[in-house]
């Protein structure tokens, strides 16, 4: 892109290596989407790990303005910078009461999910002292072995409701663990697990489908669905087109270029050398700004639709590419690394991640900025 497309640049985006786009409105329509695929009840929006990686108050803010009223974290601090965008929701926290951390649920009517009996027995100890009921939401693990109550546990609570006193449970949800895969037998299992879970338990409205659960079909659905990374674009399909909008766009500005000739090596170590005579693009973007070093030689990005191989080794501020197929790449003009044309699955697979590593590294030191919903 070339300088003269951009018009409208700030100064802050004028002074930048890298800008990064997010269209609110996308992430938006996303969540509406969802919503009309799981008509069994809610849909909230998974903000954790800052809105992945683009902007949690942002992103919260834009949906509660569209109705969303529950919103998931993974950490209370996360939940705490949230809390007052969104003071009539249910603001919930996956992973799990940490010992001492209860006052500050209770004061910021934030929502534990509570994953083993420890976490169950502190938080009716809390309820005691604070002479109150406290909201809980149950976690049951039915095959991702991380968090939740194992078999054990589940057995333990399912004998003994009065664990539960003075908690109400709004809802039990359990975690689809290859929800993206959609014929696997271990979808089906857990459905007929988290049943038969809740089942033994105090009745409760249930939550289940993640992003892709949602696309599994009505056996999945639930009383609240958790969809995240659909909501930022991520594919939740990934063997078939993905239904959702890309709300990113993240591009980089044209440091320096030079002509190489054959023998010229570019980048640390020389792990690539030139076949002949190349134009090598030195980039303001590097891995402290959440372009993998495992792009290195494998990645690309794109000038005006002509992609531009990444050659050499990414490093901490600069990325460096072969622009000889793209001559109106000069010194203050954009290549593009994330769009239309590469998505972030598209750049994972390039990196050997997924598309949620791509979007949570996307580093602070780009200029941002929101097109709002």
């Amino acid at each position: 892109m070339r300088p003269e497309a951009c018009p409208g640049l700030q100064s802050e985006e004028r002074r930048a290596g890298a800008v990064l786009e997010i269209d609110l409105g996308a992430i938006v329509a996303n969540w509406h989407l969802l919503r009309g695929l799981h008509p069994s009840g809610p849909v909230a929006g998974v903000v954790k790990a800052d809105g992945y990686g683009l902007g949690a108050r942002h992103v919260t803010r834009a949906l509660n303005a569209a109705g969303c009223r529950h919103f998931f974290v993974a950490l209370l601090d996360e939940a705490l910078a949230i809390r007052e965008l969104v003071p009539d929701a249910l603001l919930a926290v996956l992973g799990g009461l940490i010992p001492g951390s209860e006052p500050d649920y209770l004061e910021y009517n934030i929502v534990p999910v509570l994953g083993s009996l420890a976490e169950i027995d502190a938080w009716t100890s809390a309820a005691r002292k604070a002479s109150r009921t406290l909201r809980a939401i149950l976690h049951v693990d039915t095959g991702m072995s991380r968090l939740g109550l194992d078999a054990h546990e589940l057995k333990v609570l399912q004998q003994d409701h009065t664990r539960l006193a003075g908690i109400t449970v709004d809802y039990v949800m359990t975690h689809l663990v290859a929800s993206e895969v959609e014929n696997v037998p271990l979808n089906d299992r857990q459905r007929r697990r988290f049943a038969a879970a809740c089942a033994g338990l105090p009745a409760a409205l249930r939550s289940f489908a993640n992003s892709s659960g949602i696309f599994l079909g009505p056996r999945w659905g639930s009383d609240l669905a958790r969809p995240g990374a659909a909501l930022y674009g991520i594919n939740p399909t990934p063997d078939e087109p993905n239904p959702m909008r890309l709300p990113v766009r993240l591009r980089t500005r044209v440091l320096a270029v030079r002509e190489v000739k054959a023998g010229d090596s570019v980048g640390y170590n020389a792990t690539w050398r030139a076949k002949g005579r190349r134009r090598i693009a030195t980039a303001g973007i590097g891995y402290a700004d959440g372009i993998h070093r495992s792009l290195s030689g494998r990645g690309r990005a794109f000038f005006d639709a002509t992609p531009v191989p990444l050659v050499g080794r990414v490093s901490m501020d600069l990325t460096t590419f072969d622009v000889t197929k793209a001559p109106g790449v000069a010194p203050g003009t954009w290549l593009d690394l994330l769009g239309p044309a590469q998505t972030p699955d598209d750049l994972a697979a390039a990196a050997g991640t997924n598309g949620y590593e791509i979007l949570t590294s996307l580093g602070r030191r780009f200029h941002r900025t929101y097109r709002p919903a």
